[in-house]
Formats: C-alpha cells, sequence, structure tokens
C-alpha cells in the first residue's frame, strides 16, 4: 500500500454458499441442514470496512449431518475471528504464528485432510470453508469477521458481496453503513440478482456523511416462481462510492488517540509522461493473449496526450524498437504506432532482460539530450506471459540489472499475463524500481484489464509527494513519502497522537508539479474529530487504531518483497507482532480452529499469496468444461441417438415428421459416403441449386427450404445456418455438400408434381432496426440498413443528453458493436458479441450477456435479464435498449422505448425519424407501397412481414413498413 494510485481497486467480496450436507440430493441437502438466519452486517467507517457475517443452521435430519460453511473474500482483507457455537458452547478459532500451527497443518495434511481452509479463487478473491458434523436438532452459529481499507480506483470505491445461499431463508438481512466525515458525493448500487420485483426488498437511505443500504427478502421474495422453492438470491451485491474533496491538503480524521490523512486534491493538471511500452511477443503468447495486447496497445495509443512522449519495444528473442527515439504522441505518430502495433506477431523465446535495458536506454538517452521536458515523468510498462529463456535467464540477476539501470529515476510498472509467468519475480522487479506488479487474467476480458491498468497511470499529478507533521505531535506514522500520485487514486498515512497532543493536528504535504513546488496545508481540531465517530449504531469502533495496524501490516509485507535478506529478519517481526496483537490472519500467521471432541482434529487456516497461484487459479465463475457446444461447429453423425435427441431440444421440435439431415464436417472421402446424410430419392439425383443467397451469420427462420427439383423440403425449417457461400462447397456423392456449417432439424422429403417448379420463397428475417413511431398511423417502422461504411451516427439527442453510435456489418447484417453515451452523467455502455462495458471516468465494469443486472446509481437505471436484454432508462428520458438475440439473423440489436421523449433537435440516421415525418397515401393501385418523407428526403416503404426481435428468440412475425437505408 505504499504506491499511490497504482494498487488495485480493492473491494469488500463475500461469497456465501449454503451450507451444505454430505453426498446428498439436493433436495436433501436444503430439507435437513436449513439456513434458517444469514445476516451480513458490514460497517464503512472512513474507508475501513468491518464486515461480520453470521449464519444459523439447524440439522433437521434424524441422523448426523455435515454442514459446511464457505464463503470468498478479497485478498486484500485480513480475517480477524471466526468462531461455531454449537449446543450453547463456542469453538473459537486462535491465531498463531505461523511456525507454531505448522505442526497441526502438517498433521492434517499427513491424514489427507484439506488444512489450508483459504485458498486464492478468483481474480481478488479467497475462499474461506470450515465443516462440522452436526446432530439431529442441534443448531450451530458460524460467525466470520474480517477488515479492510478500501482503496480509491480510478475516482470510486467499492464494496462488492456476493451472496449464494443456495436456498431460502427465512431471516435474510444485509446491512451496510457507510460513515465519511468529508461527505459522501456520489453512491451507486448495483447487482446480479435483483429484479425490478425483488428491488422492493432494497431500500437505500442517505444524508451529507451517512448512507445506510438494507437488503432484507421475504421468503416469498426470495423464491423463483410460486412453483419453485429454489432461491433467486445468487450473485453479487455491489455499492461504489465516492467523497466530497477539494484542491487542498486533504482530510485528516481522528478516533481514541489515532489519526488518518487521506490526501486526493482535485482540480490539479496532469503532469506529460514519457513512457515505454515492453510488449512480450514469444512464442506462448500466441493466439488470443497477443490479439488482445495488440487491441488493448492500440486503444491505449489512443489515449495517449499529445504532451506525452513514447515508445514501443517487443521483444521475442531478440529486443526491437519501434522508433530510434521517443516520440511525441501526435496523431501522426500514433497513427504510425498503431500500425505497428497491429503487426506484433507472437514467436520465438523470452528476452527479458535486453528488452528492459533497451527500454531505459532510450529513456537514459532522451535524458542526456535534455529531450525530456522538466517535471515530467518517465514510466516503463512491461507485459510478459513467461519466465526468461533467452539471454541472461536468472531472475535475480535480471532483477539488479534492471535496478542498477533505472536507478531510481524511472518508475517501472510489470504486468504478468496468466499463470505461466513468475509473479513474484515481476513483484519484486516492479516493487524495487517504485511501481507495482499486476496479474491479467486470461478471459475475455484481457484488453480492457490492460487499459484499466493504464488508466491508473496514464494521469499523473504530483512526483516526490512527502507528509509532514510536528514530530513532538505524532508518532508510528506510516509511510509518509511517495513517488508518484495519479488522477483517481489517494494517499492514506496513518498514526499515533502522542500523549499530551495538541489541541489542533497540523499537517503539509509538499510535491512537484510540471516545474514548481508545491505546498498543501491543513488542519484538524482533535476534540472534534473525535466526537464525529460517536455513534454507536453505525460505526465499529477503535476502527482507525486497526487501521493504523492494517495499513502498517500491508506496508511491511510489500517492503519484505523487495528488502535485502539483513532487512527482511526486522521487518517480519515486526508484521508479526502486529498481526498477533491485532488478530489479523496474515501470512505470517495462521488460525487454528477447534471443533467438538470427536469430530477431526483442529484445522489451521492460512492466507494464501499471489505467487503460490501459479498454475492453479481460476478466475471465479469460471468452468472448464469437456463436452463440446454443437453451434456453428463442424461435426460428424454416425448415429441417430445423441443428435436426434440434441435436435428435438434445440429449438423445441419433438413431432416426428420424415427424414433427417444434418450437414457434417468431414474431410475424408470414405467419410463423406457414410456420414449419416441420407436422402430418400423419389426419382434420379439432380444437381442442388445454389444456396449462396441464403448465407447467414447463424441461424435464419425459413418457412420453406429451396428445393430440389426432385426433392420437396417442405415443413417449416428453423435453426438452419448456411455459413459461407455454397456456391464454392465441394458436393459429394449423390449431390451432397460437405465441409459447411449447417443445421437443419427434422424435414421431409416428397416429390413436386410432374413438370413443375417449386417456388423459392424468401425467408422471414429480423430488420437491422425496428422503430417504434409515437403519434403516426402506422405504430412500428421496420429499418433495414443496406449501405454502411464506418461507424455511424445513429441517434444523438442534445436536450436529453445522449447519443448511440455503431459499427453495421452488411455481410453478417448485424451490428458489431453499439455505443451509447450519456454526456450528463460521463457515462459509455459499449455492447459488443462478446460483453457489455459500461465506463464511467475511464473505469471499466464488464458484464456477460444474458447475466442479471439491476444497477442503480444517480440518473441512470441499467437492467439486463436472462434473455440478454439490457435496459438504459430514466425518469423523463428515452429508455435504450442494447440485446444479444440469438433468435433467427443471430447479433446485437437496438430496441428503443417511450420514443415520445425525444426532443424536437434529436438527429442521426434513425433519429432523423423521430423529426416530422410525412407519410403519403398509399398507391392506388397497390397499397403495400407508401412514400415517407423525412426532413425533405424522400423514401420508398414496403408493407412486409418481418420477424421481431423485441420478443423473446426466435421471434414473432410482424407487419411492418420497410425502409432501406
Amino acid at each position: 500500500m505504499n504506491t499511490p494510485a497504482p494498487a488495485c481497486a480493492c473491494g469488500i467480496v463475500l461469497v456465501l454458499l449454503s451450507l451444505l450436507t454430505g453426498p446428498q440430493t439436493t433436495t436433501a441437502q436444503k430439507n435437513d441442514i436449513d439456513i434458517y438466519s444469514l445476516i451480513v452486517d458490514s460497517k464503512v467507517s472512513s474507508r475501513f470496512a468491518h464486515t461480520v457475517i453470521t449464519s444459523r443452521v439447524v440439522n433437521r435430519a434424524d441422523t448426523m449431518q455435515e454442514a459446511t460453511f464457505q464463503m470468498e473474500l478479497p485478498k486484500k482483507a485480513f480475517i480477524t475471528n471466526f468462531s461455531m457455537i454449537i449446543d450453547g458452547v463456542t469453538y473459537p478459532g486462535n491465531i498463531k504464528e505461523k511456525a507454531a500451527a505448522q505442526q497441526q497443518y502438517s498433521e492434517a495434511v499427513a491424514r489427507g485432510e484439506s488444512a489450508g481452509l483459504v485458498k486464492a479463487t478468483g481474480r481478488k478473491m479467497e475462499q474461506f470453508q470450515v465443516s462440522v458434523s452436526v446432530a439431529p436438532a442441534a443448531k450451530v452459529t458460524f460467525e466470520l469477521v474480517y477488515e479492510e481499507l478500501l482503496k480509491r480506483h480510478l475516482g470510486l470505491y467499492e464494496l462488492l458481496l456476493k451472496v449464494r445461499p443456495q436456498q431460502l431463508v427465512k431471516h435474510l438481512q444485509m446491512d451496510i453503513h457507510i460513515f465519511e466525515p468529508q461527505g459522501i458525493s456520489f453512491l451507486e448500487t448495483e447487482s446480479t440478482f435483483l429484479t425490478n420485483e425483488l428491488a422492493d426488498a432494497l431500500t437505500v437511505s442517505q444524508n451529507k456523511t451517512k448512507a445506510h443500504i438494507r437488503f432484507k427478502p421475504t421468503l416469498s421474495q426470495q423464491q423463483k416462481s410460486p412453483e419453485q422453492q429454489d432461491t433467486v438470491v445468487d450473485g453479487n451485491f455491489i455499492i461504489r462510492y465516492d467523497v466530497n474533496r477539494t484542491l487542498s491538503g486533504g482530510s485528516i480524521q481522528i478516533e481514541n488517540g489515532y489519526f488518518v490523512h487521506y490526501f486526493a486534491p482535485e482540480g490539479l493538471p496532469t503532469i506529460p509522461k514519457n513512457v515505454i511500452f515492453v510488449i512480450d511477443k514469444s512464442g506462448s503468447m500466441q493466439g488470443k493473449k497477443i490479439q488482445q495486447t495488440r487491441e488493448a496497445l492500440i486503444k491505449i495509443l489512443d489515449d495517449l496526450s499529445p504532451k506525452d512522449q513514447f515508445n514501443l519495444v517487443s521483444f521475442s528473442g531478440e529486443a526491437t524498437q519501434w522508433m530510434p527515439s521517443l516520440m511525441p504522441a501526435s496523431a501522426e505518430n500514433v497513427e504510425k504506432a498503431r500500425s505497428y502495433a497491429s503487426g506484433i506477431w507472437a514467436q520465438g523465446g523470452t528476452n527479458i532482460n535486453g528488452a528492459m535495458l533497451m527500454a531505459v536506454q532510450l529513456l537514459d538517452k532522451a535524458n542526456q539530450e535534455e529531450l525530456l521536458p522538466f517535471g515530467s515523468v518517465s514510466l516503463i510498462i512491461l507485459l510478459t506471459d513467461g519466465d526468461p529463456t533467452v539471454g541472461e535467464t536468472n531472475p535475480k540477476n535480471i532483477q539488479k540489472n534492471v535496478q542498477d539501470a533505472i536507478d531510481g529515476q524511472y518508475s517501472l510498472f510489470c504486468l504478468g499475463f496468466g499463470f505461466d509467468v513468475s509473479y513474484a519475480f515481476l513483484e519484486k522487479l516492479a516493487l524495487d524500481n517504485g511501481g507495482l506488479a499486476r496479474r491479467i487474467y486470461e478471459d475475455s476480458d484481457s484488453a480492457l484489464q490492460l487499459q484499466d491498468f493504464y488508466q491508473e497511470v496514464a494521469n499523473p499529478l504530483l512526483t516526490a509527494v512527502a507528509f509532514e507533521y510536528p514530530s513532538n505531535t505524532v508518532e508510528e506514522v506510516t509511510q509518509d513519502n511517495f513517488q508518484l500520485l495519479f488522477k483517481g487514486s489517494e494517499m492514506v498515512v496513518a498514526g499515533k497522537l502522542r500523549d499530551q497532543g495538541p489541541d489542533v493536528l497540523t499537517a503539509k504535504v509538499n510535491g512537484h508539479l510540471l516545474m514548481q513546488n508545491i505546498t498543501f496545508q491543513t488542519e484538524a481540531k482533535v476534540a472534534e474529530q473525535e466526537k464525529e465517530f460517536q455513534s454507536p449504531k453505525y460505526i465499529f469502533h477503535n476502527f482507525m487504531e486497526r487501521l493504523w495496524a492494517y495499513l502498517t501490516i500491508q506496508q511491511l509485507l510489500e517492503k519484505i518483497v523487495s528488502a535485502s535478506d539483513a532487512e527482511k529478519q526486522a521487518l517480519e517481526t515486526r508484521a508479526l507482532g502486529l498481526s498477533l496483537n491485532y488478530s489479523f490472519v496474515t501470512p505470517l500467521t495462521s488460525m487454528v480452529i477447534t471443533k467438538p471432541e470427536g469430530q477431526e482434529e483442529s484445522q489451521v487456516a492460512e492466507k494464501p499469496v499471489e505467487n503460490e497461484n501459479r498454475h492453479r487459479d481460476i478466475p471465479s465463475g469460471h468452468a472448464v468444461l469437456r463436452s463440446q457446444a454443437m453451434g456453428n461447429r463442424k461435426f460428424r453423425k454416425t448415429g441417430s441417438g445423441s443428435a436426434d435427441s440434441w435436435l428435438a431440444n434445440r429449438g423445441g421440435f419433438g413431432r416426428q415428421v420424415g427424414l433427417r439431415a444434418m450437414a457434417v464436417g468431414t474431410h475424408d472421402t470414405a467419410q463423406k459416403k457414410n456420414a449419416g446424410v441420407n436422402f430418400s430419392k423419389a426419382g434420379a439425383p439432380g444437381k442442388i441449386p445454389s444456396l449462396s443467397r441464403y448465407k447467414s451469420p447463424g441461424p435464419v427462420h425459413y418457412r420453406h427450404l429451396p428445393s430440389h427439383p426432385v426433392y420437396d423440403m417442405s415443413p417449416v425449417l428453423m435453426g438452419a445456418d448456411f455459413g459461407p457461400s455454397l456456391e464454392s462447397a465441394p458436393a459429394g456423392p449423390d449431390g451432397v455438400f460437405y465441409d459447411m456449417d449447417l443445421r437443419i432439424t427434422e424435414i421431409t422429403m416428397t416429390a413436386p408434381p410432374p413438370g413443375t417448379s417449386p417456388a423459392v420463397p424468401a425467408p422471414i428475417q429480423a430488420p437491422s432496426v425496428i422503430l417504434p413511431l409515437p403519434g403516426q398511423s402506422v405504430d412500428q417502422l421496420c429499418v433495414d440498413i443496406k449501405h454502411s461504411q464506418g461507424p455511424m451516427n445513429l441517434l444523438s439527442d442534445p436536450d436529453q443528453g445522449v447519443e448511440v453510435t455503431g459499427q453495421y456489418e452488411m455481410e453478417k447484417a448485424q451490428f458489431s458493436w453499439i455505443e451509447v453515451t450519456f454526456k450528463n452523467l460521463q457515462l459509455q455502455v459499449r455492447a459488443s458479441p462478446e460483453h457489455v462495458v459500461v465506463t464511467r471516468n475511464r473505469r471499466n465494469s464488464v458484464y456477460k450477456w444474458k447475466e442479471t443486472l439491476f444497477s442503480v446509481m444517480p440518473g441512470l437505471k441499467m437492467t439486463m435479464d436472462e434473455a440478454g436484454l439490457l435496459l438504459l432508462s430514466s425518469p423523463d428520458r428515452v429508455t435504450i435498449g442494447l440485446l444479444f438475440w440469438d433468435g433467427p439473423g443471430q447479433g446485437l440489436r437496438l430496441l428503443l422505448r417511450d420514443t415520445d421523449r425525444f426532443s424536437s433537435h434529436v438527429s442521426g440516421t434513425l433519429g432523423q425519424f423521430y423529426q416530422d415525418l410525412l407519410w403519403e397515401p398509399p398507391a392506388a393501385d397497390d397499397d403495400s407501397k407508401r412514400t415517407l418523407s423525412v426532413q425533405g428526403h424522400d423514401h420508398s416503404a414496403t408493407r412486409e412481414l418481418k420477424l421481431d426481435y423485441q420478443e423473446k428468440a426466435p421471434g414473432t412475425e410482424i407487419s411492418c413498413w420497410s425502409v432501406e437505408l
């Protein structure tokens, strides 16, 4: 915690899984071990969170059952207490020095038990789990307590509770109290399980300095439906907030003889930076890693300020620099760098030492030539996914070489991609050189993780920041010198007041801003501050002393990483003493958990560290599935059983109608002959006509299948996916096409009448956009985009403060992305087929389609349901919907509701239809055609059948006026 902004945004994260019995069925588990009370109480006092989880269970079976208490907490949090109360007897967890608990730990391992009760899971979490046998009718109370200092990340603090009781709970309650003497400037709540109906169980109250969030659902509110006894409470519950601050020396708060000083001044200009990006392009980066790295790097380059200077170093076995020297971040240079970045491909070994020394030499050269602006900040950002394999490969030698080369002049930030990298090596490399390390998790949002990290360090505000207090008034002060302060972060200093201390505590904060020194001053009246924290309801008392101990331990642990062997012992001794004195489970201590006599011997909970997770940490929420999806992938059908079952379930078809047919993706001629595609012939074989006109990116709703001259494929065909053009697909025996993606449900083959040619009706398709038109005689307008080049301004309404842009792909007939910008809120929502990204104040939140979401912030409500519909709404504003629609014509769709709220200033490709429209009367001889005049431009409108994507997939047919743009 001794660096300002770059540290991770740490929130309170907890998972409350059910207290499960042994190998019973789900129903038996819920009936036998009953959670009748589950209470989460979290008090956040001046950023310090104290969370208590209390779970009460009863064994309703007539035999002994095992109850398991399992939850997750942040990696940065320290467990401070755990206890079990069984039949009125308390079994506490005792925190000891790790060495003292080692024997019990080793004995448990020898017995084959899971001795490490805390293990890393996911990106920011650790899982805690304890099991105990419960007698019939006996009750058990579990209580877990942990504490953490919330860090400000890109302008916000985050408290995240992940709640999964997995059964209905008679008394389920969450209470979160926040007290911030500086005043709460912003507060939002978000949940992945709340719905509009369940939202009634949530109450939020707030005044200037306090907020109280309560979630207390009834049993009926928890139920998924009246018929189902399953609970809907399953997922994330998040509170984000920030506090008021000014261009001043920060806020000093005092409680019970301890003080904390928060410093994050507003209104400071950004310092120009000189940044070298060092990118690993070794063979292990092949595939998605290098693709996401290129994507992130291109976006990061766009975010450079014209005042910045930069260069790129890419490396595998050898290191290569993009330019021989630092380049100004002009539009022309950024575009050239983008082209270079897009051409980075992965192959070869990993020469970290050579690449790092090249980056330092580039900065040294610019410094010697006086090309680094006075007062600017120089940063090196290293991204690698593996250990050094070429050149100098000894990690200690590399660390020494880099530290000697940098010599305290520049800051180094190390990003470790995935789990093959030696995180301990990168962490020391960064901490030795005034930066920090961060792991980038392999996932669909890896590029966003890289961008988020860059945003943390993109805007330096101050350098060489030092805090000063009168030496006769304070003692045992935590770290008070910092190399860099970044926008959106916060510096925190804590300490003790001396006995007979002053009535007023004064402080100075000195730093360098551009080409001048700057000093901030502030003071706090001790008596007034002490009075602030005296309410017993919402304050966890003596929290500031514990905050001071927590911060001191975290900083000591960081120092241990980069300390010499001679220094480590003293640092560890002090950190251990504080951990024991304040009952914190840290990497230096263990918690011994006792159980009733006759059960397993005592278990030991130890805190894992980041670099122990190598090769085994999987991001939370992701399972490794060994089954194969049958979507657009090619497969071989050798029998009818499983494929028939899949076809019947794919679109809800159970009716047996004639012959079954499926296309296969086999390349072997012999396999093709026996691929399981059999056509019952009613006549001589003929050439199947080209189906290229029906190619589609996904399943298309066909009312009739295009017919062979001899075959009539007549029933409704849904779920057919004609991938690439079939004109070029090689035909196998009997004219059957292979090597194509094709999904066909059951079809019937019959011969047409002799001498007739079957018709080929067009499929019913979804339009590009459906527009509800308020006040018109026609209620909906179907717009098909036939001409699109580059991003389109779809909607813009300055009075509403909203703008919608998108990229339409003609070949796939879908949007590749849609972005909604709320200018008044400084918030963007960008949807792609992969995920939805919400960006606020440079901070990204990523959501996967079809995950439920309920988010309320000032001026905006966001909800997403299991069908993949994301609605963005606010009072007296147009509601904008984004939909990942997996019906026919699969892809991104745009929905609009409450369109009567558009102002008269709305514009854009779609917005123009909400200006004054003029409908010409239909032609006398054809009432299915009309002319629509929009702002002086005439459009031909035709009454057609279209597929309504506003309904649940596969959609329903509607009749609408269709216009092409």
